[in-house]
């Protein structure tokens, strides 16, 4: 059954919110390069809130999540990101309908 979850995350301020982005980048390359379970991992600036990140993330299942979780790219960002900001919000979801990717298995 996949995994997901939805982070929000507020920075100090525009430094911050820079600074963020760019560890999230970095984070983000690591992911493509070698997370197979993760389907889904995008990060969105809501509309008007230029200080406020807003994590999507899909996973094949919980056991994916939870090996995302594991990776040393991970570790770092889970670790570095909080001198970035003052608040961090995460909602888990289970999925229950909707369109979404392929797992790289079913392909």
């Amino acid at each position: 059954m996949p995994y997901g979850l939805v982070v929000r995350f507020t920075a100090r301020d525009a430094a911050a919110a820079a600074a963020f982005d760019r560890l999230a980048a970095e984070t983000l390359e690591e992911i493509k390069a070698d997370e197979p379970g993760t389907l889904v991992y995008v990060n969105h600036m809501p509309v008007g809130e230029s200080a406020t990140r807003v994590f999507y993330e899909l996973y094949e299942d919980r056991d994916a999540f939870l090996r995302h979780e594991e990776q040393p790219h991970v570790k770092r960002f889970l670790a570095e990101r909080e001198q970035y900001l003052t608040n961090t919000e995460v909602t888990f979801l289970d999925e229950m309908a909707g369109k979404r990717p392929t797992s790289s298995q079913e392909r």
